[in-house]
């Protein structure tokens, strides 16, 4: 990478950034592969969007309830083994959702979340390891620019392979893609961060260490703020595909708009200089709000499905501002000694987010119809401005 790129992107000096950005994208593009097909293929194995909702309340029960027990499985096997049996898990959910079946596309679906957890846990800790509290902001933003790259071309791609190729091409290339990041993290500079400290400590304790979470404002509110933010892309990466197919669109429209609604991401490293400019609180603020309009919007006009389809990619946009420096608030606010715990407690935002949504749109869909999955995501990201509040005014 020249020292031109290196110097906008912001990594200029971080020799950890490079290959940590080139996972991101790995990561990325592996876990959008099949982000448009999962729900497509659970619509067509169910029947409507309600039974879709419990589908992915009950896979995301899973991931919550196993979030919390990975730092058990690190103190046991290391870190080594657990980013190794994150990487084979994760191949195999994806051999499973290939066998176009309703069973194994549960249980791969439970796998492919559990084995993600495992691989983001340990990926965390190491960027915690090697990037400096001073330029985690700017990080975050490149790595998900990097991410940005994998999910712009994840979603139609994956549904591009499913119909011209074969439904199994797109599985069978995140199971090759996985094991190929696995093999550039055990020969990179990362490995040396995969080696665990000699001293032995004590087992940790899941409830100490949630208690000790809670127990920290900073690391409330960026759990929170994540929270919402993750929850909207999983209303959005759920729903949109189903918006789509039930608006006469087509499959191949519902994986474009995914692809399409990610690509402001790439702007993530010129958002974390806007932020660095006028204050992350600020950026954050305007994000919620714009996204939880535009979300709003898309009832009012789903009747005409371009109109809709507009203002979901406008959110998506928006969104991508929050997710450029979002995460960036637990890292500078975790303390060294505490990462694995915390970072195990922090990231179960996502698994939260991924079994709030469809658990409380199981229940609304009973008596609404799709569009108040729309109403309910806007208002909850425009209910987060109330939030920003508490973030240092300082924070850049």
């Amino acid at each position: 990478m020249n020292n031109a790129l290196a110097e906008w992107l912001g990594i200029r000096g971080l020799d950890a950034a490079v290959p940590l950005a080139i996972l991101a994208a790995a990561f990325g593009l592996c876990w959008t592969l099949p982000a448009a097909l999962i729900p497509i293929e659970a619509l067509s194995h169910l029947g409507n969007a309600q039974k879709v909702s419990v589908f992915f309340f009950v896979v995301s029960l899973i991931g919550v309830i196993t979030a919390v027990f990975i730092p058990l499985v690190v103190h046991r096997i290391g870190r080594r083994w657990v980013i190794a049996l994150g990487i084979v898990v994760t191949a195999v959910s994806s051999l499973l959702l290939a066998l176009e079946s309703l069973w194994p596309l549960m249980l791969g679906s439970a796998l492919r979340v559990f084995g993600f957890l495992c691989i983001d846990v340990v990926i965390e800790i190491i960027i915690m390891e090697r990037i400096p509290r001073r330029n985690l902001a700017r990080f975050e933003a490149v790595r998900m620019f990097s991410m940005g790259l994998g999910l712009i071309l994840g979603p139609w791609l994956g549904v591009y392979l499913a119909q011209e190729v074969g439904f199994p091409t797109p599985f069978l290339l995140v199971a090759t893609v996985i094991v190929a990041a696995g093999l550039y993290i055990f020969q990179s500079t990362l490995a040396r961060n995969l080696a665990d400290p000699a001293i032995a400590q004590p087992t940790p304790n899941p409830l100490r260490f949630i208690r000790r979470f809670t127990a920290q404002p900073r690391l409330r509110l960026a759990w929170l703020l994540s929270l919402a933010r993750s929850a909207w892309w999983t209303m959005f990466f759920i729903y949109s595909p189903i918006y789509c197919v039930q608006a006469g669109l087509g499959e191949e429209s519902a994986g474009a708009i995914l692809s399409v609604g990610s690509a402001a991401i790439l702007l993530a490293p010129a958002f974390g200089r806007l932020g660095a400019r006028i204050g992350v609180r600020l950026l954050l603020t305007i994000g919620y709000a714009c996204t939880g309009a535009a979300t709003l919007l898309v009832a009012f006009v789903a009747a005409t499905p371009w109109a809709g389809v507009g203002f979901l990619i406008a959110a998506a946009t928006f969104a991508a501002v929050i997710d450029a420096v979002g995460n960036a608030l637990f890292l500078r606010a975790v303390r060294a000694r505490e990462r694995a715990e915390m970072t195990a407690v922090f990231t179960t935002y996502r698994e939260v987010a991924q079994l709030g949504p469809p658990g409380l749109f199981a229940l609304l869909l009973n008596i609404f119809t799709l569009p108040a999955v729309f109403v309910v995501s806007g208002a909850s990201m425009i209910t987060m401005i109330l939030f920003t509040r508490y973030i240092p005014r300082r924070f850049r």
